[in-house]
């Protein structure tokens, strides 16, 4: 066979009634990626309450720092990274997954404030933008933990310890079979 000769040309054509019902079902199927703007919305409102949940935080911790001593207030500050961490996240899920799986955000594309890596991460720079987020946001949590580890619980601080390697250990292994797929990619 040629190399620009379609393969498939010389199959036999299928009856238009055939044709129009494929075409309904692949319309359908197509469409469905709406469904999951649903999703996308309510990540949305959950930013939303993530904000509002960091302003009462940012109050109280603005009327208590001068009087906290030093432990205190640093873990207050870790509060604060950790939930500005999240709402990082958040808004990554949002604009990636919506451009990924749904439609492109035509409205920002012209935008100066669009961020540079928007409509630049595939699903798999998603996977290891999250797995990093998590390893992040646990190692914050045990960074506070370790600050008040007069108060801790050593078996739960095990835990915490065991369950950031595991984020760690996880993040390294997406981001390895990352690069090994995108280096037998290059090579073909």
């Amino acid at each position: 066979m040629q190399p620009d000769q379609n393969p498939w040309a010389t199959a036999p054509k299928k009856p238009a009634k055939h044709m129009k019902i494929e075409d309904l079902i692949e319309r359908i199927i197509f469409a469905s990626r709406w469904v999951l703007a649903i999703f996308y919305l309510g990540l949305v409102g959950c930013l939303v309450i993530l904000a509002i949940r960091f302003a009462e935080h940012f109050g109280i911790f603005a009327l208590a720092a001068l009087h906290s001593n030093e432990t205190s207030f640093l873990l207050e500050i870790l509060k604060l990274v950790d939930m500005t961490l999240l709402g990082n996240l958040l808004l990554v899920i949002i604009f990636s997954g919506y451009e990924n799986f749904v439609s492109i955000i035509g409205v920002a594309h012209d935008s100066p404030d669009r961020p540079k890596w928007m409509g630049g991460i595939d699903f798999a720079g998603l996977k290891l933008k999250l797995i990093s987020s998590l390893v992040a946001l646990s190692g914050i949590n045990l960074l506070g933990a370790f600050l008040e580890i007069k108060n801790a619980n050593k078996q739960d601080l095990a835990w915490m310890i065991g369950l950031h390697l595991v984020f760690v250990i996880t993040g390294l292994l997406f981001a390895l079979a990352e690069r090994v797929s995108r280096h037998k990619t290059d090579a073909h």
